[in-house]
């Protein structure tokens, strides 16, 4: 391996290390008008922009969440704790998953777990779900090591003036070949929960129609 192989692999490392998430303790205390939704989003998922210039979140971003029944609505056009949590999920969602996908993932925790009186709520969830992030990023690290040297091992037999080149090609096919079977596997995983709302649904309006029909006397 070159130096400069070696200083690609530790600079990727070195950028999983820096990722965060938003600490549910770093969530303002007070709900916010959507101007101040996207200052906070900007800044405290700034670190996954890819360019400087790029938006985390836009306001034309949240009325269409709003509109795709993504997101619950403001109260007096302001946004709550829990507004922040699904929107973050969707932020993270939007990048390999259609709208109606993320709905059909989100809406169901929203209904059930938005703005209740329930002692679980939004913020527990979230909590549970981003405190194993730790652990993943090791296990993405050992995992992205062990590909990148994998892709080093590959055209051996060519020039070395060629070998630079197509082994990071290589890296890139085994990381996207992970990213579309995982997509694949959440595709499958929402069109199961999808089919059983379907079939409950249809179960439940069956018992309703045989609850309407008298009986005989």
């Amino acid at each position: 391996m070159t130096i400069d192989e070696k200083d690609l692999l530790n600079s990727i490392l070195d950028s999983l290390s820096r990722i965060e998430y938003i600490k549910p303790e770093d969530l303002p205390n007070i709900d916010l008008y959507m101007d101040q939704v996207t200052t906070f989003m900007d800044a405290q998922l700034a670190i996954s922009k890819r360019h400087p210039e790029d938006k985390i979140l836009t306001k034309t971003m949240i009325n269409n969440y709003a509109k795709n029944n993504l997101l619950p609505p403001p109260v007096k056009k302001k946004y709550s704790k829990e507004h922040l949590l699904a929107l973050i999920f969707i932020y993270y969602f939007k990048n390999i998953l259609s709208i109606g996908d993320i709905q059909a993932i989100l809406n169901p925790i929203t209904d059930k777990y938005f703005a209740t009186d329930l002692n679980f709520n939004m913020k527990d969830i979230y909590s549970e779900v981003f405190r194993l992030e730790e652990s993943e990023i090791i296990n993405l690290k050992k995992d992205l090591t062990r590909k990148y040297h994998t892709s080093q091992q590959t055209f051996s037999s060519l020039p070395e003036t060629q070998q630079e080149e197509l082994q990071r090609f290589s890296f890139i096919c085994m990381l996207s070949f992970d990213v579309y079977l995982k997509k694949q596997l959440i595709e499958k995983l929402i069109d199961a929960q999808l089919a059983g709302n379907s079939q409950k649904t249809e179960s439940n309006t069956k018992n309703k129609k045989s609850e309407k029909v008298p009986k005989k006397k």
